[in-house]
């Protein structure tokens, strides 16, 4: 059986990497690392991408919003890790912005305190500082403002 080459043409990877995109909203960084794999050269990586954006195949903002979206539905993550994730894949500050707005603020709100609830839920300290202290490192480790933790965290668990 024959091995795929490990180098394309530019010709060559344009479907591939339209495909790509296609399949899942992808950022620059991401399409400029496959495009590397793809043994290319940097004036021809660079050419893709501004054709790929042309063609609207690639779109940062589309991107930064799916993905606050669905680290924020799924994976219940909060604006700080999100924000991470974005800045990891160099995502920009504009961008950034935008997706966080995306975020419902009423929805964020009752997300945490869920979170929270079932947490303290599973929890078998006694000492309701140290309750308090664990939950509080819980919900910051996913990406939780403090602030906003200790507001919940004093009204009701």
């Amino acid at each position: 059986m024959s091995k795929a080459p490990l180098t394309y043409t530019p010709l060559q990877a344009l479907p591939k990497i339209q495909d790509w995109c296609a399949y899942q909203e992808r950022c620059q960084q991401e399409v400029r690392d496959k495009l590397y794999s793809y043994g290319l050269r940097t004036d021809d990586v660079e050419n893709l991408i501004s054709k790929l954006i042309a063609d609207n195949y690639v779109n940062e903002e589309r991107f930064a919003r799916a993905y606050a979206g669905g680290k924020f539905r799924i994976k219940k993550w909060g604006k700080h890790k999100i924000k991470a994730g974005l800045r990891a894949k160099k995502i920009s500050e504009y961008c950034m912005k935008k997706a966080l707005e995306e975020i419902n603020e009423k929805e964020y709100l009752a997300t945490l305190r869920k979170i929270l609830e079932n947490k303290a839920g599973l929890l078998k300290e006694k000492n309701a500082i140290r309750k308090k202290y664990k939950l509080l490192n819980y919900a910051a480790a996913k990406g939780y403002e403090q602030g906003l933790i200790m507001e919940i965290l004093n009204e009701d668990i």
